[in-house]
């Protein structure tokens, strides 16, 4: 090989290395950027997170053990000890004290269990029972008013609880309600039948006062569910139904045979979110009948709520907020397993 050859050959490795040198650093200062970058943007979350999120958590669950209240200068670490000291698993064993002379806040949480659950299973099944066959319906209306409905049934979702909480007080007003209105016309006899405080009314063994309240609570929680199926119904393939058409199903038989069956990991989605939805259920309590008659509508969160803030009992409210976690994770789980699919269109 001639000297300018082997120079040349020289000069082209050098060029090379200096290249791949540069890609390395171009690399080596990009990959430096983009972990600065994510470290600056997940940092500020991460401590959110941890402060307003985990932080609660942990402080709740540790005043599960302690008989606890503000009030009280308790020891140096978080005002725990001293005058607010530790109890152990007495918060929960009193959970376990059925006896009729139990005290009042332990009878006040049996009745708030049960209300809870009668609650949470009563919306799930009217909510999908509503929600399902209407979003059929309005996916098999005109175009044109397909928009409109979504829109009309989406509004109240966007209401404040507090705001429709009053309204419906006002419908179920005694002496002026909107209810009893329509009744005196329709009877032609005054009727003040007080819808939300009479504790003497009971429909098949529900209170009245309840079965309002749920009444309040489907209206503004409608359209939520209604979207997620319209969306559903959406994302099924025309390909399938075009299929269903060809073999002549009708519009029952599409409905029960192939939209359902494909509905079902939509149902599941539902299912748990309104369940969830259902056991955090408490402004619109508050508001329509804070609790009451005769604590008939006396809901966990409410229980919670009384307990931690107005009797300063917040050891025995945290005890009761790592029971209703533990009722809602375990339902939830249930759901899960009993409405999930191994399959996917």
């Amino acid at each position: 090989m001639s000297r300018s050859k082997l120079e040349m050959a020289t000069q082209t490795l050098r060029t090379a290395q200096g290249i791949a040198g540069l890609f390395f650093r171009l690399r080596h200062g990009r990959d430096s950027a983009q972990k600065q970058f994510i470290f600056s943007a997940v940092t500020p979350l991460v401590l959110y997170m941890g402060f307003f999120t985990l932080f609660p958590m942990l402080w709740g669950l540790a005043l599960a053990f302690f008989e606890y209240s503000a009030r009280r200068s308790g020891g140096p670490v978080l005002g725990l000890g001293g005058d607010n000291p530790f109890v152990g698993l007495q918060n929960f064993g009193d959970m376990l004290n059925f006896a009729p002379d139990a005290p009042l806040n332990v009878r006040q949480f049996h009745i708030s269990i049960r209300t809870t659950l009668l609650f949470a299973f009563l919306i799930l099944p009217l909510n999908l029972a509503i929600t399902l066959p209407l979003a059929v319906s309005i996916e098999s209306a005109h175009d044109r008013l397909k928009g409109f409905f979504r829109m009309f049934f989406f509004l109240p979702v966007l209401a404040p609880s507090v705001g429709v909480a009053i309204m419906w007080s006002y419908v179920y007003h005694p002496q002026r309600g909107l209810l009893n209105g329509i009744l005196t016309s329709l009877n032609g006899k005054l009727v003040g039948i007080n819808w939300t405080g009479d504790q003497s009314l009971i429909f098949l063994g529900v209170p009245i006062a309840l079965i309002a309240v749920i009444i309040a609570y489907l209206w503004q929680d409608l359209g939520y569910n209604l979207v997620i199926f319209i969306a559903a119904l959406q994302s099924i393939p025309e390909s399938i139904k075009d299929a269903a058409r060809m073999d002549g199903v009708s519009g029952w038989q599409m409905f029960r045979y192939i939209s359902l069956p494909l509905l079902k990991p939509t149902i599941l989605l539902t299912s748990v979110l309104t369940m969830i939805s259902s056991f955090q259920v408490f402004d619109i309590i508050q508001v329509m009948t804070e609790g009451g008659p005769n604590d008939q509508t006396r809901v966990l969160l409410l229980d919670i709520y009384n307990n931690a803030f107005r009797f300063q009992r917040m050891g025995w409210a945290s005890a009761v907020s790592v029971v209703l976690f533990l009722m809602v994770f375990s339902i939830s789980l249930v759901q899960t397993r009993l409405l999930r699919t191994e399959w996917e269109y």
